[in-house]
């Protein structure tokens, strides 16, 4: 499986679409913890939900609770994650919340069987080395 450690044209500064891997391995969990090359705040959550794929921030934008262990449910239509730590709820599409709180979220895009997330730092499925800054 690849790791998401860059993107097509090999890109690494700026916004750009980040090959993270294939759809079909990437579909067999809920959610996954997307690394970013710029450090533990910039972390993303890929989440795969009644057939298709969200990203947002990993941490909760209330305390930082980690939104890849939250609850996913559905209601009236709109898919939410909850905040593991104090239950705060975010839309999966809009990152928007029952409360005042916002959080980010990413496009994600298919192609050629394989999932993308735009974002400005590099991704992976697996940790960065402590030293390398990007």
């Amino acid at each position: 499986m690849a790791s998401g450690s860059g993107d097509e044209e090999g890109n690494t500064e700026g916004v750009s679409w980040r090959l993270i891997g294939p759809a079909s391995e990437l579909s067999k969990k809920r959610c996954r913890l997307m690394y970013s090359s710029l450090g533990y705040d910039s972390d993303v959550c890929l989440f795969y939900v009644k057939g298709e794929f969200f990203a947002m921030d990993a941490r909760c934008s209330h305390s930082g609770g980690p939104l890849c262990e939250g609850d996913i449910e559905e209601a009236d239509g709109v898919l939410q994650v909850f905040c593991p730590w104090h239950d705060y709820d975010f839309d999966l599409r809009t990152g928007k919340s029952g409360t005042s709180l916002q959080q980010q979220v990413y496009e994600v895009k298919l192609e050629d069987g394989n999932v993308y997330v735009k974002h400005s730092s590099r991704l992976s499925l697996l940790p960065f080395p402590a030293n390398q800054k990007s």
